[in-house]
C-alpha cells in the first residue's frame, strides 16, 4: 500500500486515478512515499527516509528545495502544460487590457452611480480612455514553451504581427508554432521592434530583472509589457520609473506585490493564470500519473532534478538506482549482478546535471543481499526495488 499526502486541496479528477486498494491519500499521512502539493511552501519541511516523490500540480517549482530533494534521491515532478491554455487566455485578456484602458473605464464609470444624465456624461467621459486596437500591432513573444506558443499563435489569429524568440526550443514545440510566427534571432530584436512584449521564460540567474532599465531604454516608445511568467523576471523599480516617464504605456502581470500595487499604467492581476477548475483538473491529474508511473514501474516523465526514463516493464523484478553522475558507474552497478551470477535483461541509464538514473530489468528476483551491495557502490543515492 503506497501512502501519498497531499499538502494542498487537489482536484477529484487528480485523486481518483488513486486506486484505494494500492493507495491511501490524505494531509493526514504520516511517513509518505510520495507528496502531492500545489503552492505549499516545502523549503522548511522535514522529509521522511520514506518519500520517493514529489509531484508539483503546476509549472513553477519555487516552493520546492529541488537540489536539495535531488540529493536525498527524492524525484520532483511537475506539469508543464497542463495549465497552458489557461494562462494563455488570461495574457490574450492582458493585451486588451494594457491597450484599451479598460479596468481604469470601469473604475470611473463607477463614479457616476447617482448622477443625473449618466448617459451624456459616459459619452462626455470616454475620450479619456481611448487606446489602440491590437490587430495590426508586433508582438514580441519570449520564450516558445507550451504557454508562449499558445499565445504566439493566438495572437495571430487576432490579426498581430508576431516575433517569437526561444533559443532553446523543443522539436515537438517548433511544430506546433505557426509559420507565420517571425523567427526573432535575440531579445534585443524583440525589444526594438515590437509593441507589445509578453515573458514567458522560466525564472533564474540569467532571467532574474530580464525587464530593467537598460533593455527597456532599446525599446520602442509606448511599449505595453505583460508578465504571467514570474514576478522578478521584471525590475520593479525600473519598470515604475518606465511607467512615469511614458516610455512603457501600461504594465500587466500576474505577480503584485507591494511595490506595484495602486501604480500609474500597473495592472495588476492576482495570480489567475491558471486559476480555473480546467486547469486545476488538468494539473492534478497528470501530477497524479506522473507520480503512479513512477511509484509503480520506476518511469520518470516531467522530472525537474532526475533525467526522463520510460521503460516497458518486462516480467522480472526492476532495480531502479538513482546515483550521482559520475564516471563507472554503470559499471559498478552492472558489476554486482554479474558477480552474483544475475542476468540483466535489460538496463537503461540517463541522466541530468549532476544526477542520473538507471533502470535495471532483471529475469527473475533480486534478494536483499543484492540490493544492500547496490546501496555500497560508491556514488549511488537510493535502490528501490519493484516487483
Amino acid at each position: 500500500m503506497y501512502k501519498v499526502l497531499t499538502l494542498n486541496k487537489i482536484s477529484p479528477f487528480g485523486l481518483d486515478n488513486f486506486d484505494p486498494k494500492a493507495y491511501t491519500c490524505g494531509d493526514k499521512i504520516e511517513n509518505p512515499d510520495a507528496i502531492l502539493v500545489r503552492s505549499a511552501a516545502m523549503h522548511d519541511m522535514e522529509v521522511p527516509e520514506s518519500l520517493l516523490a514529489v509531484a508539483r500540480a503546476g509549472a513553477g517549482v519555487n516552493n520546492i528545495p529541488v537540489d536539495a530533494y535531488g540529493e536525498q534521491g527524492v524525484v520532483v515532478f511537475n506539469t508543464p502544460g497542463a495549465n497552458a491554455n489557461a494562462v494563455k487566455e488570461l495574457v490574450l485578456c492582458g493585451l486588451l487590457l494594457t491597450s484599451r484602458k479598460i479596468i481604469p473605464s470601469i473604475e470611473w464609470c463607477k463614479t457616476l452611480k447617482g448622477q443625473e444624465g449618466v448617459a451624456k456624461l459616459v459619452e462626455k467621459g470616454k475620450s479619456a480612455f481611448v487606446g489602440p486596437e491590437i490587430k495590426g500591432k508586433k508582438l514580441g513573444v519570449i520564450g516558445l514553451g507550451a504557454i508562449g506558443i499558445l499565445v504566439a499563435n493566438g495572437a495571430k489569429n487576432l490579426g498581430m504581427e508576431v516575433y517569437g524568440y526561444d533559443p532553446f526550443i523543443s522539436v515537438d514545440a517548433a511544430w506546433n508554432l505557426s509559420r507565420s510566427i517571425k523567427h526573432a534571432k535575440s531579445t534585443r530584436e524583440i525589444f526594438a521592434n515590437c509593441d507589445y512584449i509578453t515573458i514567458h521564460v522560466p525564472l533564474n540567474a540569467e532571467t532574474n530583472g530580464l525587464i530593467n532599465k537598460e533593455s527597456i531604454a532599446t525599446m520602442k516608445d509606448g511599449v505595453r509589457i505583460l508578465n504571467f511568467a514570474r514576478g522578478e523576471l521584471v525590475n520593479d523599480a525600473d519598470i515604475i520609473e518606465a511607467l512615469a516617464s511614458g516610455k512603457v504605456s501600461a504594465y500587466a502581470t500576474d505577480f503584485p506585490n507591494e511595490n506595484l500595487i495602486g501604480v500609474d499604467g500597473v495592472i495588476a492581476i492576482p495570480h489567475l493564470g491558471a486559476s480555473t477548475p480546467e486547469a486545476e483538473d488538468n494539473c492534478a491529474h497528470m501530477a497524479a500519473v506522473q507520480l503512479i508511473d513512477y511509484l509503480e514501474n520506476g518511469n520518470i516523465k516531467n522530472s525537474v532534478n532526475m533525467p526522463e526514463v520510460i521503460v516497458d516493464r518486462t516480467a522480472g523484478d526492476r532495480v531502479c538506482v538513482i546515483h550521482k553522475n559520475i564516471p563507472n558507474m554503470i559499471a559498478g552497478i552492472s558489476g554486482v549482478f554479474s558477480a552474483e551470477g544475475i542476468n540483466i535483461e535489460n538496463l537503461t541509464n540517463k541522466s541530468k546535471k549532476n544526477m542520473a538514473y538507471t533502470v535495471v530489468d532483471l529475469e527473475g528476483n533480486v534478494s536483499d543481499t543484492i540490493v544492500a551491495k547496490l546501496r555500497e557502490v560508491d556514488g549511488v543515492v537510493r535502490v528501490r526495488v519493484i516487483r
